[in-house]
């Protein structure tokens, strides 16, 4: 049996290690220091504030932006530079009566219609004449939205246009406006709320969570101050950017920024507060205790911080616009979150020091080492932790005696629980959905929509667009005429009044009495452009269908024939953002693992985080696709939902596992890796659980928007980092890295030690 040393012996082994020299850092740096940090972000804080009037004035939710260069409606949109004097957007305004519109209404109506002309942005040249439908029940109007570089914008604009209709109704009739610029103006709507609804029910969440956490007046305060820092910091950095032209933002990559800068920022800052709060138990000066707090907090907040990072820059391989541009804006984001945690965060609390806690009280009990030093000499024994500086009770130290007496049945119950979520993903339906379903709730243009398609050819207005050599006009248009799904075709014709000239299996149709000449379609560079209407609404699945089938017969005529429109934008945003999940995910994975491997000089142990976080992502996104279709009944999903989640959730669910393994290795240097793997858990538990429910609520507060593409991600990123949080870091990976033991950190030498 080994003999206990005596308490003399011990006190000198803990006498020698306080014995080393420490150099006093001068007094004019340790108030220069932390002053200049803070003064230097009250400056960014100060510049951002101002930025975020800015937002509204770089960002487009237009989808044909963020497509590729290469995608074929890419080309056809270009092309249709020559066949147009403006980028004006449609609007479409439709009117329906109860019954057959009578002459006293239509005549209203054409009074109406001067009214709406007069409106400012309508391009009263270009708007067309009041078109009655074939059933008399219904007339439209389709007016051209002009977009001017710093005028009103098309959404301002159809807001105009439906005042004017509201004030003026026709008396049995019900009118909307809808088509691409009603539907934009929808979308801009359920965006408006995005500066200060989604901001307010974030920081509202995190200021609650951070109150039952701590206890203390002042230190929340702290915190969402850093992260408010952060996010202002990172809004002037984009809008720089995008003045410049070197970023493109829009609504929905603004509202991912305000989220994951939040919530990471006071992830970090929870773990460099949790580290504090013990070195300033450890150091008697608040200064040591700044410098301890930072020397055992940055690795993991670096480290978590670069994870994410590389994950969103991996998006820059995306050819989806929209993919590629989030990676560089998000990215921004968790760099300045970074920061603000590492700076900002310990500059303040070098101020308020132990203050920061109050009404708790943070005493100094004396140096770390005093434990370490009882172990070396033996007085402790490493083997039974609990019995040195941590205590017995509470739910840490009841998790920690559930996974050493039973790991191997903690981390199959585990495996087994997220392997029955994960079956979900049969339910999974994300090859797209049409874009009428974007905005959720009450929307004008989706109305006016299903009133078109009632009385009208559902994409009256929204045509998908053919150009192809003008010697191959009329097989084209009998082409087009033979696929199903196609209403009508007409040729750009400058010739005539109206624009364009329809065009039968006879060729192209005259206006006028018998003998008037057919008018000559618009040639520009020996090409012509079609205009096929289509049976179904331009923005359904079903028109999408049409268009690829279109194409595919096209193709017979010549490859030089290419098919674009609304509905071609739609259905190459679909495709390019499944090719997008397909190249990404793998590569995202990849790099995570290199950075863990880096981390934790371990092959098997990242193997284990790596597995499972993937596991835990199946198994949120199983859940998430049940509850998308029996309790929201949403639509469907965007090819993009599974890819953003899976980054999101893949990248900030290794966070946690970051945050406790690294401390599971710090401790397993000194206690033997089972002994480390339980006060890892016991001493992280606490941080990383306030961590995730502190992210689960900012992506959480995504649903306020009435976007569907948010509220999903919302549910998805805020249900899987819960499960990350309270099964996947609580049980599954410390039972099996428990079960391995000491084989977790092979090829390290700390492989070889004590288990």
């Amino acid at each position: 049996m080994r003999a206990i040393p005596s308490s003399r012996s011990v006190e000198a082994v803990i006498d020698n290690s306080d014995r080393t020299p420490k150099r006093r850092v001068p007094t004019w740096l340790r108030v220069t220091i932390p002053a200049a940090l803070i003064l230097i972000w009250f400056a960014l804080f100060g510049a951002g504030g101002a930025a975020f009037g800015s937002l509204s004035d770089v960002s487009t939710n237009d989808q044909a932006q963020f497509l590729p260069a290469s995608a074929e409606a890419t080309e056809v949109t270009e092309l249709q530079e020559g066949f147009r004097d403006s980028d004006d957007i449609p609007a479409i305004v439709v009117i329906a009566g109860d019954e057959q519109l009578d002459a006293d209404q239509l005549a209203e109506i054409d009074d109406l219609r001067d009214e709406l002309l007069a409106v400012d942005g309508v391009n009263a040249e270009g708007a067309s004449p009041v078109l009655p439908s074939d059933d008399g029940v219904a007339v439209q109007m389709i007016l051209p939205i002009e977009k001017v570089e710093g005028g009103e914008k098309p959404a301002e604009i159809v807001a105009e246009v439906r005042a004017v209709l509201t004030e003026n109704p026709v008396d049995g009739t019900t009118a909307a406006v809808t088509g691409p610029a009603g539907f934009t103006a929808d979308l801009s709507a359920a965006f408006s709320g995005i500066d200060g609804l989604l901001l307010a029910v974030a920081l509202a969440a995190v200021f609650l969570i951070l109150i039952v956490v701590y206890r203390s007046p002042l230190l929340p305060f702290i915190v969402l101050f850093t992260s408010l820092t952060a996010l202002c910091a990172s809004v002037f950095t984009v809008v720089a950017l995008a003045r410049a032209d070197i970023l493109l933002l829009s609504g929905q990559t603004q509202g991912i920024l305000f989220i994951l800068v939040i919530g990471a920022a006071t992830d970090y800052a929870l773990l460099y507060i949790s580290r504090y709060r013990e070195t300033l138990a450890q150091h008697e000066r608040k200064w040591d205790a700044t410098w301890a707090a930072l020397k055992g907090s940055w690795e993991p907040i670096v480290a978590s911080g670069g994870t994410v990072i590389v994950g969103l820059l991996i998006l820059l391989v995306s050819e989806l616009t929209s993919n590629k541009v989030l990676g560089p804006v998000a990215a921004i984001g968790i760099v300045f979150a970074v920061l603000a945690a590492l700076t900002l965060l310990p500059a303040l609390l070098l101020w308020a020091g132990r203050a920061a806690f109050w009404p708790r009280k943070v005493a100094h009990v004396g140096d770390a080492g005093e434990v370490h030093a009882r172990h070396a000499a033996g007085v402790i024994d490493a083997s039974a932790p609990d019995e040195a500086d941590l205590p017995d009770r509470g739910i840490w130290a009841g998790v920690g005696r559930l996974v050493s007496k039973r790991p191997r049945t903690v981390w199959i119950v585990s495996v087994l629980a997220l392997g029955a979520m994960s079956l979900g993903l049969a339910q999974l339906d994300a090859d797209g959905v049409a874009s009428s379903e974007f905005v959720l709730g009450e929307s004008q243009a989706r109305d006016g929509q299903a009133m078109l398609g009632e009385h009208f050819p559902a994409g009256s207005g929204t045509p998908a667009i053919v150009i192809g050599p003008e010697d191959e006009l009329q097989q084209m248009a009998d082409v087009a005429l033979d696929t199903a799904g196609v209403d009508s075709v007409a040729v750009v014709s400058a010739d005539s009044p109206a624009g364009t000239a329809p065009v039968t299996s006879d060729g192209i149709e005259a206006f006028g009495p018998p003998g008037t000449p057919a008018p000559a379609p618009t040639v520009v560079d020996g090409e012509v452009q079609l205009q096929v209407t289509l049976t179904d609404p331009s923005d359904s699945l079903e028109a999408e269908a049409t268009v690829e089938q279109l194409r595919s017969n096209l193709d017979e005529v010549g490859t030089d024939v290419l098919v674009g429109g609304q509905t071609a934008v739609a259905l190459d945003t679909n495709a390019a953002a499944i090719a997008d999940r397909t190249l990404v995910i793998p590569l995202v994975l990849a790099a995570i693992l290199v950075i863990l491997m880096l981390l934790l000089r371990s092959i098997v142990a990242p193997l284990i985080l790596i597995g499972s976080v993937v596991l835990s992502f199946a198994a949120a996104l199983g859940v998430s696709a049940l509850v998308f279709e029996h309790v929201f009944h949403f639509p469907g999903a965007d090819p993009s939902v599974p890819l953003f989640g899976f980054v999101f959730l893949v990248a900030l669910g290794v966070d946690y596992n970051i945050f406790l393994m690294t401390r599971v290795r710090e401790e397993s240097l000194q206690f033997g890796t089972r002994s480390g793997i339980i006060r890892g858990v016991r001493l992280t538990g606490g941080v990383i659980t306030s961590a995730g429910l502190v992210l689960a609520a900012t992506f959480a507060a995504l649903g306020v928007l009435p976007i569907l593409f948010l509220a999903q991600i919302s549910f998805i990123v805020a249900f899987g980092v819960l499960l990350d949080t309270f099964l996947v870091r609580t049980l599954l990976v410390p039972a099996l890295a428990y079960d391995i033991g000491r084989a977790i950190w092979w090829p390290s030498r700390l492989g070889r030690g004590k288990a």
